[in-house]
């Protein structure tokens, strides 16, 4: 299903391009603004932070929320204390766009991530000509050749990877290309069976300074404090946000 994923998210960059050719978004990412330190903003502190997700849908659970206005969740996410917000952007799976992170980038001051399924040098240019501060890489979904490539591309743009992990071997990878943002999604990409344990597995072997990230498996804030109490300085937060009313949620969940 990864493959499947990052196949079809190519072949609709590579329709986009038809339309909106490479030296264009080139232009468009360096007429943007600077990009928001995102490490700065996850910096481990002496609580937990959140990644807070506009997101629609999922192929493991279908339609989770309409979401009309992303740009008004995005301002509730932020009013809420979240740290940074997650925006999907594949369209065939998950309902989203790049016009989404555009709405949710004029929306707020948060750091912003582009979470789709990168595997083109098109796709970073594309996220930084829409606003993103982040963009996701899926060790999994990537070559190491590839994942030094676009996360070397991603910083001489000025954004931050986020880079994805779904056991110790990926993240080895991520640690050889220097990541400083590192996730461990419990959420198998190839199956979307979870492993709620993983992160606290994988989190003694993260590299000496890398953010710790932990996606997936949260519904309560006994999750949020489980991952925090395994180690995790960011969690990153979907489905439990979208289908519930979203500061109470982020209180709940950020102890307060």
């Amino acid at each position: 299903m990864l493959s499947e994923l990052t196949a079809n998210a190519v072949a609709d960059a590579e329709a986009r391009r038809a339309d909106r050719p490479l030296a264009e978004v080139e232009r468009a990412a360096q007429e943007r603004p600077a990009a928001i330190d995102a490490l700065a903003a996850l910096a481990p502190a002496d609580r937990v932070k959140i990644i807070a997700e506009v997101k629609r849908a999922s192929p493991s659970r279908g339609p989770l929320a309409d979401i009309p206005d992303p740009a008004a969740l995005a301002r509730e996410y932020e009013a809420g204390g979240a740290s940074a917000i997650s925006v999907l952007t594949e369209g065939r799976r998950f309902l989203g766009s790049l016009a989404d992170l555009e709405a949710v980038r004029a929306a707020v001051s948060l750091p912003v991530l582009r979470k789709d399924f990168i595997a083109t040098p098109y796709q970073v240019l594309e996220a930084r000509a829409s606003g993103a501060d982040l963009v996701l890489l899926i060790v999994g979904a990537l070559e190491q050749r590839d994942l030094a490539e676009l996360h070397a591309l991603i910083e001489q743009l000025g954004m931050t990877a986020l880079v994805e992990t779904h056991d110790a071997d990926e993240l080895a990878r991520a640690a050889d290309i220097g990541a400083r943002l590192i996730g461990v999604n419990a959420r198998n990409l190839s199956t979307f069976e979870l492993d709620r344990d993983l992160f606290g597995r994988l989190a003694p072997s993260f590299p000496d300074g890398a953010v710790k990230v932990a996606e997936s498996a949260v519904s309560t804030a006994d999750d949020v404090a489980a991952y925090r109490a395994a180690g995790a300085d960011v969690v990153l937060v979907g489905e439990a946000l979208v289908t519930s009313e979203p500061r109470e949620t982020l209180a709940r969940f950020l102890g307060e």
